[in-house]
């Protein structure tokens, strides 16, 4: 009789207990920060809260209070004014005068506030005006958007000279790309390396307090105040001064920018920083966070750039993030800032 073919269970005395493939850890990636590499979490929350907007319900409770305090301050100032002047009219009518005035300055603000606001829309208008020419090679397009641009710096005597240049040499373009390009260059690579100061003036600013101040929040504010008065600055430079309002909405729009496309975080242009900053951690964690939130502070000031721009990078060079923080944090932490 013959034995039945099928599968033989073989049982052994001793389960082989060596790690196989599938118990092997992860290959850990290059690219990939440590999890106690420093992250730039100052310049993280900083960015989070100028990009977000209130809500609607927000915004009326705020615009009822305010308007609730303004009637009760003016009725309070007229009531105060009326029964002096009855009182006593010399001091009555003085005190009139100063009430005058000062609504008169705050009328002088609200209209330095709209002129910013307008200063703003017309470099947004350049920018995008600049961009159609490009994508449809139109000549006489590019043509009125550097008479616009001339006419904007017209009055600036740090743009004499390339203006004169472009008056020059404008007649020997015959294609937008070209007539763009000469503006570009003849124009704006001055204003580029003045608001490649102001990047690197505060994102070693924001390294310094990052890296001195052991204060809870500190290093939030620093980043925020010192992010904030970046922008406006850059917006000067490039003829978008803005006020208050404006220049708190211009840089809540490049924060918001930055947030929704996940730049405010470690990247791979900031690996080189990161790394800098995890050897730097080793020594302190407060050095390690503050090269990495300078990075980051560099890389809102390129953002910066793209928007306040009247016209994209097209033949000059975008700013590179290393090479920013290179120039701005070498020798702030007792050497050559690594990149």
């Amino acid at each position: 009789m013959t034995k039945p073919k099928g599968p033989i269970l073989i049982e052994l005395e001793q389960a082989d207990t060596a790690p196989g493939p599938d118990t092997a850890p992860p290959v850990p990636d290059p690219d990939t920060p440590a999890p106690d590499t420093p992250q730039g979490r100052a310049m993280q929350t900083a960015a989070t809260l100028a990009a977000r907007r209130p809500s609607r319900l927000s915004r009326l409770f705020w615009g009822l209070v305010l308007a609730l305090l303004g009637a009760v301050l003016s009725i309070t100032a007229w009531d105060f004014a009326t029964g002096l002047v009855a009182r006593a009219p010399i001091l009555g009518y003085g005190v009139t005068a100063l009430i005058a005035a000062l609504l008169l300055v705050l009328l002088v603000i609200a209209l330095r506030e709209l002129a910013a606001f307008s200063r703003l829309a017309r470099i947004d208008s350049l920018h995008r005006a600049s961009q159609s020419a490009l994508a449809e090679d139109d000549l006489t397009a590019a043509r009125a958007v550097v008479a616009d641009l001339t006419r904007l710096y017209a009055a600036r005597d740090d743009t004499r000279w390339g203006r004169n240049r472009l008056a020059e040499r404008q007649a020997d373009q015959f294609d937008a790309a070209g007539l763009l390009g000469l503006a570009e260059i003849e124009l704006l690579v001055p204003l580029d390396r003045a608001a490649t100061r102001e990047i690197e003036a505060a994102a070693r600013q924001v390294a310094t307090v990052t890296a001195l101040v052991p204060l809870a929040m500190a290093d939030v504010v620093a980043a925020l105040t010192a992010n904030i008065r970046m922008i406006r600055r850059i917006a000067e430079i490039y003829g978008g001064r803005s006020g208050v309002l404006g220049g708190w909405r211009l840089a809540r729009a490049v924060m918001a920018h930055l947030v929704a496309t996940g730049a405010v975080a470690v990247g791979d242009d900031l690996i080189g920083s990161v790394a800098g900053g995890g050897l730097l951690s080793k020594v302190s964690r407060r050095f390690g966070e503050g090269l990495v939130n300078g990075a980051l502070t560099a890389r809102v000031g390129v953002a910066a750039m793209e928007v306040c721009r009247p016209l994209p990078f097209t033949r000059a060079r975008r700013p590179s993030v290393s090479g920013l923080v290179k120039r701005a944090l070498t020798g702030l932490f007792g050497g050559q800032a690594p990149l």
